[in-house]
């Protein structure tokens, strides 16, 4: 049998008179050679592709900021715009319809002053300072950049909390965070780490890993919810800068994951000095709650009036309005925010919002624009004046709603009575008078005869009783009509007869 075998490999075959064996040897060499070839390109190809992965994202990966962006173009800045002057212009366009570009302004300046020391916590409560509360300034997304603010020409800047961390952003700003470094920052987004909760996603307090403390929102997958709210966040305020709005450092997009990381503001909000669980630390002095005021003010400014296309938050109220340890304002939580581009004067939407916080015109029609955000602002200057929650139904049924039962007492002549009691140093007569009707103009049911922002700051900021008398005749140039004047005439003789001695008190300063 062997034999048989040896003398069959044995024969020479027509194939270069090889032998069989030698023709075996030969094939069986060249089908290992083709396998070995097969598998090197399949791994060349791979690691090429891998490679291509990690130098450029596929495109479906990207996240949009706005169903409606397609294209984003840089412009040159008009030099006769109200706009701070060092930055570009993002013009965002739809291809796919005929409406109007957007325009979104981002700033650029850089600057190299650092921060002076900070105050601590015991001394701006009870020792608050009153020129410190002047100053706004912006950050960049790394190294330092100078502060714009356009009624003051100090600038200041701070260290970015970025610094350290690779610079990775698709968005064109900011950080993109994986998944596995959020859950490193917040120890696998840990139930201790938890800082609030709310409809749309759960706030978590973590570190990079350069040691900056963050705050991370974990955006709640509810039917696509997750991807809206992680838009409109984007879309409002990922590429603004403000002392006064909390500071958008990334995010990440893993999946269906949708997360932001915000700047870590570590001294609660106003609604928990104001009811909550910072009241154990103390009360808010009169000055410290016109300081938070005030940055909310200034910040609202900004949004309205400083940018293009204008940001209507659409939920201010005293749980988003954060504190930092100089008791320093910072807006945050745009997650129900609208974009309102040049030329529009309200957009039609779905009434969301706080209930006692609503502007009335906005929850009858679905119509928002800025002044529906006034009227929320002027809702939470009552609300820190007198300590009182917006709706509150424990009350009688004449105070439950905190706007009514303020005008109700303002009409009797009992101002004095509606300051919070907690407040051991009551202000002036003049400061509460300027308070006051700065927050009743702010809560006035027509919306057009409500302030500016920028109006609101100026009556914050001024010491005349209770606005500069050039603002009122702009007003009723503006107006035009009858109705306008008569309502002027109507809240002067309001203060006359609520405030007999304020015209004398203001010609005496």
């Amino acid at each position: 049998m062997a034999d048989d075998l040896n003398a069959e490999l044995s024969k020479t075959t027509a194939i270069f008179n090889l032998k069989v064996w030698e023709v075996i040897g030969i094939s069986v060499a060249l089908f290992i050679i083709i396998i070995l070839s097969v598998l090197s390109f399949c791994l060349t190809s791979r690691k090429k592709s891998r490679r291509a992965r990690n130098n450029k994202l596929p495109f479906t990966q990207i996240p949009t900021v706005s169903k409606e962006i397609k294209e984003v173009r840089v412009e040159q800045v008009s030099t006769n715009e109200f706009v701070p002057r060092d930055g570009i212009l993002l013009t965002i366009h739809d291809k796919s319809s005929d409406k109007d570009s957007d325009k979104v302004f981002v700033h650029l300046g850089m600057g190299k002053v650092k921060n002076g020391d900070n105050s601590s916590q015991s001394g701006s409560f009870h020792n608050y300072d009153k020129d410190g509360g002047s100053q706004s300034g912006e950050e960049g997304s790394s190294g330092t950049v100078a502060a714009y603010k356009p009624s003051s020409s100090y600038p200041i800047t701070a260290p970015s909390p970025l610094t350290g961390l690779p610079e990775f952003s698709h968005l064109g700003w900011g950080h993109w965070f994986t998944l596995r470094d959020l859950e490193l920052a917040t120890n696998r987004f840990s139930k201790d780490n938890v800082l609030g909760e709310g409809g749309y996603g759960v706030v978590y307090r973590g570190y990079l890993i350069n040691g900056t403390p963050v705050a991370v929102k974990k955006i709640l997958n509810n039917v696509g919810q997750a991807e809206k709210e992680f838009r409109v966040e984007v879309e409002a305020i990922g590429h603004v800068r403000h002392k006064n709005l909390v500071r958008l450092l990334g995010y990440c997009v893993e999946g269906t994951h949708r997360i932001l990381v915000y700047e870590y503001v570590n001294n609660g909000n106003l609604e928990q000095w104001l009811h909550g669980a910072m009241r154990q630390h103390g009360y808010l002095t009169w000055e410290a709650r016109m300081k938070v005021l005030l940055g909310t003010a200034k910040a609202l400014a900004y949004l309205h009036e400083a940018i293009e296309p204008k940001v209507v938050h659409r939920d201010i109220k005293s749980s988003n309005i954060l504190i930092d340890d100089d008791f320093n304002s910072k807006v945050s939580d745009f997650g129900l925010a609208k974009l309102l581009g040049a030329g529009k004067s309200h957009v039609t939407t779905r009434v969301m919002g706080t209930f006692g916080y609503v502007a009335p015109e906005y929850a009858n029609t679905g119509l928002l624009n800025e002044k529906s955000d006034v009227y929320s602002f002027g809702v939470l200057l009552l609300e820190s004046i007198t300590g009182r929650d917006p709706v509150d139904y424990g009350r009688s049924a004449r105070e439950v709603n905190l706007v009514d039962w303020l005008k109700m007492m303002v009409g009797n002549r009992r101002s004095e009575e509606v300051v919070d009691p907690n407040i051991e140093v009551r202000p002036s007569t003049r400061a509460l008078k300027r308070a006051l009707l700065t927050a009743l103009r702010c809560v006035d049911p027509d919306s057009e005869k409500r302030p500016k922002m920028s109006q609101v700051v100026r009556m914050l900021e001024s010491e005349e009783y209770p606005i500069a008398r050039e603002d009122r005749r702009h007003r009723r140039t503006q107006g035009g009509g009858s109705m306008e004047i008569e309502s002027q005439k109507g809240n002067s003789d309001t203060e006359k007869s609520d405030y007999p001695g304020s015209r004398s008190e203001s010609r005496r300063t």
